[in-house]
């Protein structure tokens, strides 16, 4: 039966929809003219290339289009939404959602899925948009930032640095604290105007396949984390994706995968250029010039392809997941999951796009300010 649901893949042209859509994606389009480009100056590396990196990000595609399968995000999102009395109180429960959900379903599956369904609830009710979606995008990249697998630059630095569970908490926690922080002093600012109920939608929970999934997610982790071959997590998510419809195969982000080999081919020429590795040197010497290099370098290439091509020139791990993390606030390019909301928001948004884009720039710039001081003393004084 199987054969034939793989075979319908092919005959229905599904197949080649992902290739379009493959090719399609804009970063990955910019980093391969870039790699063909790099390929006249020096021949990669084949030892530069992360491959227990590369399967890592694929098990985590892989396994986030099955728990899209299965509602399970969805299914928390209307539990908790109907709960809220006031505008304040159903930010605060989107926000400390998002903050969770990104924690193990990354930072950009987050947004996609509650930006609009908060637009949806803000337009039927004619609730405020700019502040509580940019809250949602800011809360996504808190909470990918937290655990070794919520985002796909995390996932780069524990396969890089070999960084041990212990010591990426010890970093994470101070960070994720100062976040909190930061989210609770701006959802004060928004009224508390009262709301009527929000129904929760009829949303059931598969429960034998969603206990299998997270086994095969823990799988997952535990091979983000070290203790086992990464590969073992990508063929444990494949098989199980083809087990429960091998259309779920169709709609993994391929793109991010290829786009991590890019940047890793980019890189290994780039350290192959004596000039380009004593420029980029000279701005490693410090830890604090570490953090202000990748912070500041991802508001303009965006904070994954920085923690790549940083992370080949400095030990300084711990500086490079701060700068790299509150990097992605900012500019609208600081991190995929920012240019995602804005994206949700032009298809699903109420109000003027160059309005929302202000809004969402002024608010990210002054987080970025506020969180770029705090990870600043929290090098100084705690890491």
């Amino acid at each position: 039966m199987q054969n034939i649901y793989v075979e319908s893949i092919f005959e229905e042209g599904l197949f080649m929809t992902v290739i379009k859509n493959v090719a399609k994606d804009h970063v990955l389009q910019i980093t391969v003219v870039l790699a063909l480009i790099s390929l006249f100056f020096a021949k990669p590396r084949l030892a530069d290339i992360n491959f227990s990196t590369l399967f890592s990000i694929l098990a985590m595609m892989t396994i986030i289009q099955i728990f899209e399968y299965l509602h399970i995000l969805d299914y928390f999102t209307y539990r908790l939404t109907s709960l809220a009395t006031t505008t304040r109180q159903l930010t605060w429960m989107f926000v400390l959602l998002a903050v969770v959900a990104a924690m193990f379903m990354t930072n950009d599956v987050t947004v996609i899925t509650l930006v609009p369904l908060y637009l949806r609830i803000a337009k039927k009710f004619k609730l405020p948009e700019i502040l509580p979606v940019t809250l949602i995008g800011m809360a996504a990249n808190f909470g990918s930032a937290f655990t070794p697998f919520g985002n796909t630059h995390n996932i780069f630095l524990m396969n890089h640095y070999h960084i041990h569970v212990g010591t990426f908490f010890t970093w994470s926690i101070p960070l994720l604290i100062a976040s909190m922080i930061l989210l609770t002093l701006f959802i004060f600012t928004i009224k508390k105007t009262p709301l009527p109920s929000v129904p929760p939608r009829d949303i059931r929970i598969q429960r034998r396949p969603t206990i299998v999934t997270c086994i095969v997610a823990l799988i997952i982790f535990i091979g983000v984390l070290g203790f086992i071959p990464s590969w073992v997590g990508a063929i444990a998510a494949i098989v199980l994706a083809l087990a429960f419809d091998p259309h779920i195969m169709l709609h993994v982000d391929y793109a991010i995968v290829l786009t991590f080999g890019g940047f890793f081919v980019i890189v290994s020429v780039l350290r192959q250029m004596p000039w380009v590795v004593t420029l980029v040197s000279g701005l490693m010497a410090t830890r604090h010039s570490v953090y202000l290099t990748s912070l500041l370098s991802s508001q303009v290439i965006s904070n994954v392809p920085s923690t790549v091509l940083i992370g080949k020139f400095t030990s300084f791990s711990e500086a490079l997941f701060l700068g790299s993390n509150i990097g992605g606030l900012g500019t609208v390019v600081g991190s995929m999951c920012n240019l995602l909301v804005f994206k949700e928001y032009t298809d699903f948004g109420n109000h003027n796009q160059v309005r929302f884009f202000l809004g969402f720039s002024a608010f990210n710039f002054l987080g970025l300010a506020i969180l770029a001081v705090m990870g600043w003393l929290i090098l100084d004084f705690i890491l």
